[in-house]
Formats: C-alpha cells, structure tokens, sequence
C-alpha cells in the first residue's frame, strides 16, 4: 500500500470510482422496470457530482483542491486494500502524463458549483451520502488514464474555457 502522495491515482482509486459507478448504474437498472430514456435523468444528481468531483481534483490549490486531494488518498487507499488484500493483485500508479489545471475562470465554475452543491445538500432531507460517494467516484477517475479519466481529459478544457467566456476573461 501506498502513502499519501498528491496527485497521483493508483489501480486501487480507478477500482474504487469504477465501483461506485457500477453500483448506482446497477441501482438505477435493476430498479427502472421499461429501461427508458426518459429515465436516465434518474442518473443526473450521480452524473453532476462525479463531474463535480472531476473537477475538484483538476483544481490547482486552496481549500477544496487540498481536500480533494485527501479525498483521492482515501479512495486509493481503500482501493488499493481491496486489491491488494482482497484478491492479492498489484497496484501501480495509473495517473495520467499529462495534467490538466483549470483556469482562474475554470476556478470559478468549480466555486459556483460548490454553492450549488450545498444549497443542495442543505435542504431538509439530511446529508446526501450518494452525492458523497458520487463525488468521491469523480475525484477517484479525474486524474486516471485511459478510458476511466476520459471525462476528465475532455471536461477541464470545456469549463476553462466556459468560465473564462463568463467571467469575461477570454
């Protein structure tokens, strides 16, 4: 098992968002009876906070990157047990080469999107610990390599360069 190190995803981080995935792909197909189109919005609250999630680790510093990238540790580590004492596998790193940072405009969607996220999680019902784990999924495949940090690789440059045209930066 590996110590804290920033920025880095090992096998055991990309397993453990692949697994929150699975399970609420699973609890939304097993639980819609038509399979429908109309009902993938079911999937919306997950889909935007793994987004979310995305673009916390692709943050460059303050407060929020700095407990993404705790939170990256977490699922790596608990990942990286699961492997390693579950089924005796390795885990190396799968980080991507290439980081993507987002810019100050970028910065400020993730910010707006934090204001969101707790208006959200603020109302009546309690804490919402699917939004959590839903976060917790997009922070693990953000950084990844590969087909699981796709999104990742695509959505930094999208938000730069939305919150720059917003903000009036670009």
């Amino acid at each position: 098992m590996t110590f804290y190190t920033r920025d880095l995803v090992s096998l055991g981080g990309v397993i453990f968002g692949l697994s929150v995935l699975a399970w609420n792909v699973t609890r939304w197909w097993s639980g819609s009876k038509k399979h429908r189109l109309s009902d993938l919005r079911e999937l919306g609250p997950f889909a935007l906070c793994a987004l979310y999630g995305m673009l916390l680790i692709l943050a460059t510093g303050g407060l929020l990157s700095s407990l993404a990238d705790v939170a990256l540790w977490g699922t790596s580590a608990a990942g990286d047990a699961a492997l390693e004492y579950g089924v005796g596998a390795n885990t190396p790193d799968v980080t991507r080469s290439q980081h993507i940072a987002l810019t100050d405009g970028g910065a400020g969607v993730v910010i707006i999107g934090t204001v969101i996220l707790v208006a959200v999680w603020t109302r009546k019902r309690g804490f919402r610990w699917d939004l959590a784990f839903s976060i917790l999924c997009g922070i693990s495949l953000g950084l990844a390599s590969g087909i699981a940090g796709a999104f990742g690789w695509v959505l930094g440059p999208v938000v730069n360069t939305a919150g720059d045209a917003i903000v009036g930066l670009l």
